[in-house]
């Protein structure tokens, strides 16, 4: 087991691999949906075209997970950036929507290697420092999502098709660096000897009681942000009249309330109360600054409600993927962490799709609904979850 000392350097390379990741991640996402209007697609093959990457990674979240459980992380990590280049590469080159379709489902596939991502610091971090190692991975996501959304807007001034160049020059840097930098945090005597793609294993892994309800209240949470995620740019574009610029500083915005909060207020929380409790609270912040949007009718209400939403997500990823990672063994860290990666990508399917079709209601719909979603994973964790009096005790459910 990893000491904090040792963590320390390969923590550092993991986080700079996954930030240039997610900041070519984050140059795309707000702009993409007006990119596809462009093309003439409507509202529900919008939908289909965010929820084609979930789809992909609902697949391949587990597989990638379990090869890396098998071969290790790092060329898990090299082919998937590898792969992302291309994928941004085909969204500036895409001749029609459903080009742009393809190149999203590819990008879905090498999207999925975040499960080998957490398996990476799973294997250099103890149970103690899990939660805070996990929060690293992301404010990793908050500086891609400060940085990438403002240079997405920038660059849309500049040719429609610039951001997507951009996003695949930086994946391909991302790949030159992580061949140099990126090390295997495991020695093949480490790695599990089981089968690549045992289905049955996962199937295993979901009829374990205490990991069924910690994968349940994920699902039912990443359904519920969903829809903010498939949605956001259009209710801007409709309530608020923002177009490309002005829904990248937003988003901006919450990477900003992620980093302070996750790279540096988490490490402190979580010692002091324990995953259960950020589990609950931050779900309760999500529901109630999803209520709030749908509420907006000036900016500094929404203002007020994407920090309740920022900050409630920022202290329940980490927290609940800590406690999933937890619960599994070490040889089948990234087997069990890819199920829940494919989990949230079943709720990123499902999410979108509900979304686009709530806003034929009112723009406000799909908060409303996310709202009330939230409601009932909170429920769950609080009947269901139970945190152990040691912290680096197993987590208990339903005991």
């Amino acid at each position: 087991m990893a000491t904090a000392a040792s963590s320390r350097r390969p923590l550092g390379v993991i986080f700079l691999t996954v930030f240039l990741d997610l900041l070519g991640f984050g140059i795309v996402i707000p702009i993409l949906p007006l990119y596809a209007k462009e093309m003439h697609a409507s509202d529900g093959k919008i939908g289909i075209l965010l929820a084609v990457y979930s789809a992909a990674q609902l697949v391949f979240a587990p597989i990638w997970g379990r090869v890396s459980d098998r071969f290790g992380r790092r060329p898990v990590l090299l082919v998937s950036i590898l792969g992302s280049c291309f994928s941004q590469l085909g969204y500036a080159l895409a001749p029609s929507f459903w080009w742009l379709v393809v190149a999203r489902g590819f990008a879905g596939i090498c999207g999925a290697n975040i499960a080998a991502a957490q398996a990476y610091i799973a294997d250099v971090t103890d149970e103690k420092s899990r939660a805070a190692g996990m929060g690293m991975l992301g404010a990793a996501f908050g500086l891609g999502f400060v940085f990438g959304p403002a240079a997405g807007g920038l660059l849309s001034k500049l040719g429609d098709a610039v951001p997507f160049y951009v996003a695949s020059a930086l994946s391909g840097v991302n790949f030159l660096l992580a061949l140099v930098i990126l090390i295997e945090p495991r020695g093949a005597g480490e790695r599990s000897a089981s089968r690549v793609l045992s289905w049955s294993g996962l199937v295993r892994t979901l009829s374990s009681p205490r990991l069924a309800v910690l994968m349940l209240v994920y699902l039912v949470i990443t359904f519920g942000f969903a829809n903010l995620e498939a949605t956001f740019t259009l209710y801007l574009s409709r309530r608020f009249h923002y177009e490309r610029s002005g829904a990248s500083y937003l988003y901006a915005y919450v990477g900003v309330i992620m980093i302070i909060v996750q790279g540096v207020l988490l490490r402190r929380i979580v010692a002091r109360v324990g995953e259960r409790a950020l589990v609950v609270g931050g779900t309760l912040l999500m529901g109630t600054g999803m209520l709030l949007i749908y509420l907006s009718m000036h900016l500094p209400l929404l203002f007020l409600a994407l920090t309740a939403v920022s900050v409630g997500n920022a202290i329940n990823t980490p927290s609940l993927t800590s406690l999933i990672s937890r619960s599994a063994s070490g040889a089948e860290q990234g087997g069990v962490l890819g199920v829940s990666q494919s989990l949230g990508a079943l709720a990123r399917i499902l999410g979108p799709i509900f979304g686009t079709w709530a806003l034929a209601f009112g723009v406000g719909v799909p908060y409303a609904a996310a709202a009330g979603v939230m409601a009932v994973a909170c429920v769950i964790a609080l009947a269901a979850i139970r945190q152990p009096p040691s912290g680096n005790a197993v987590i208990a459910v339903g005991e």
